[in-house]
């Protein structure tokens, strides 16, 4: 999944690992972004990554890389 990760310059990141694992959490708990745990990162980044990757599109690209590994 690395190399669908956008590669942005700038500022150091939280780590994406980080990130996805919270997005993912957030959505299999059902919980809102703002009772996040802080082990993910602060919850305003796990919801602009979140956020912005969902407007370009990635989550398909991931999804159909995915299901491309399971065939």
């Amino acid at each position: 999944m690395e190399p669908l990760l956008p590669k942005l310059g700038g500022k150091p990141r939280v780590d994406d690992r980080r990130v996805l694992s919270g997005i993912l959490h957030r959505f299999r708990e059902g919980l809102r972004w703002r009772a996040l745990p802080e082990a993910y990162g602060p919850r305003t980044t796990v919801f602009n990554r979140f956020n912005r990757w969902s407007q370009r599109g990635l989550w398909q690209e991931i999804f159909a890389a995915l299901v491309a590994c399971a065939v």
